[in-house]
C-alpha cells in the first residue's frame, strides 16, 4: 500500500543564470550624476547607496527634518532644485541613468 505522505521538493536556489532584474541590470549614469556616484554603469540599487553615502557624508540632509535633501552644487544639477525629499530622489536618480 503506498505511503499518503507527501514527499518535500527541495527548495530550488535562485540561479545567477538567466538576465538581471531591473534592480540589478547596470545603467550609465549622466555626467551630472557621475560626479557624485563615479562613471562606471552602476545597478540602480547601488547608484541610490552611493548618493545615500554622499548625502551623508556631506551632511546634506536637513536637520529639522531628514527626511529631506538640502542639495549642493552637484546635487542641485541631478535634482534640478535645491532641496527634495528622500521619496522624489529616486524620481530625479531615474532621468539620470540610461
Amino acid at each position: 500500500m503506498p505511503s499518503k505522505t507527501a514527499t518535500k521538493k527541495p527548495a530550488s536556489k535562485a540561479s545567477d543564470k538567466g538576465k538581471p532584474n531591473a534592480l540589478q541590470q547596470p545603467l550609465k549614469p549622466s555626467a551630472e550624476l557621475a560626479a557624485v556616484v563615479g562613471e562606471g554603469p552602476l545597478p540602480r540599487g547601488e547608484v541610490v547607496s552611493k548618493v545615500w553615502e554622499y548625502i551623508k557624508s556631506k551632511d546634506l540632509q536637513n536637520p529639522q527634518n531628514r527626511r529631506e535633501i538640502l542639495a549642493d552644487d552637484k546635487l542641485q544639477k541631478v535634482f534640478g532644485k535645491d532641496k527634495v525629499t528622500m521619496f522624489e530622489m529616486n524620481k530625479h536618480l531615474a532621468q539620470h541613468l540610461k
